[in-house]
């Protein structure tokens, strides 16, 4: 019998969808990394999310994968060129958490702008500072979007209640906001001259790796509050930090980090992320933009139906 290994907690409705094509399900939520190698070669498909990188080492094990499955967005994980070479379909389901990020990105923005975290803490601990925690509105703000995928434009339909100008910018595409007609498609160094906040939604490549550093931060004009909710290798996270303390940057909303385990910080990085955790310019969460009981759905089933239909296809080859 064909098996798939699911090596990540998923929906349940992924578990029994995928059954009913026929496979035996080895539900594995917390497989350790090291333990796969050995093992891989037992499976027709897998279904991953973070942990687990899909490289050529880890594809040469496996003669039998006709089929990677990613709980979300981020290919970075894996090497998408040898799995042309090897035949394996590379199914992702951005479509499944991108109103989550979108909404995520909403949220960090408008705690920032109103000082919510300083405020909430101030309260707690019996502190009354209204003048203090005076924030301010997005109407009328400019807003630039770079990356114009998926969570690019779910952020955009968010921002359109706000009354702001929104300035998108997608080097692979072409008339992108016929639909979101109060999205302009602009180039980055429109959005660097002109927007007062920056989202970034990008996927981790050799060209976006370091994309935003201290060159990026120096162009910018009017000193953006910075968004980052896609990976954390595409923002340079020291230049960050000092275009922070050099006022170059008026904030900084963050999801994902370069280094995402802090048990593994060296002294540097410690200290640089102590900086950092020191601002109150900044709102941080540990990378779980898209992470809610809504999105494990709908990542399931964009993952069902796109299964669904390399199975249709490869069964008529």
């Amino acid at each position: 019998m064909n098996k798939v290994l699911i090596t990540d907690a998923v929906h349940s409705s992924i578990i029994h969808a995928i059954e009913k094509l026929g496979f035996q399900i080895d539900y594995i939520p917390k497989m350790p990394y090291e333990n796969l190698e050995p093992i891989i070669h037992l499976y027709s498909g897998i279904i991953i999310n973070s942990k687990i990188i899909m490289n050529k080492q880890m594809m040469d094990k496996a003669p039998n994968l006709h089929f990677i499955g990613r709980l979300g967005s981020g290919l970075d994980i894996i090497d998408l060129d040898y799995a042309k070479v090897k035949n394996i379909e590379v199914i992702s389901a951005p479509e499944g958490n991108c109103n989550a990020v979108g909404e995520h990105a909403i949220g960090m923005l408008l705690a920032l702008s109103n000082n919510l975290i300083r405020a909430d803490n101030e309260v707690r601990n019996f502190k009354w500072h209204r003048e203090k925690n005076r924030g301010f509105e997005l109407l009328g703000k400019t807003v630039g979007i770079i990356g114009f995928g998926h969570t690019g434009p779910a952020f955009a339909e968010k921002l359109a209640g706000f009354k702001v100008k929104v300035l998108a910018h997608d080097k692979y595409k072409k008339h992108f906001t016929s639909e979101l007609r109060f999205v302009k498609e602009s180039s980055i160094s429109e959005i660097q001259k002109k927007c007062d906040i920056i989202s970034i939604h990008l996927p981790l490549t050799p060209e976006t790796k370091f994309l935003i550093d201290q060159s990026f931060f120096d162009a910018c004009v009017k000193a953006p509050i910075i968004i980052n909710t896609s990976r954390g290798k595409i923002l340079k996270i020291k230049d960050l930090i000092e275009s922070l303390e050099r006022k170059k940057l008026k904030g900084a909303c963050l999801d994902v980090f370069e280094n995402e385990k802090p048990e593994s910080f060296s002294n540097a990085e410690k200290e640089l992320y102590e900086r950092l955790y020191k601002m109150e310019n900044v709102v941080l969460s540990p990378h779980i933009a898209g992470w809610t009981k809504e999105s494990k759905k709908k990542i399931a089933e964009t993952l069902i139906w796109k299964i669904q239909e390399h199975m249709r296809i490869r069964s008529n080859l």
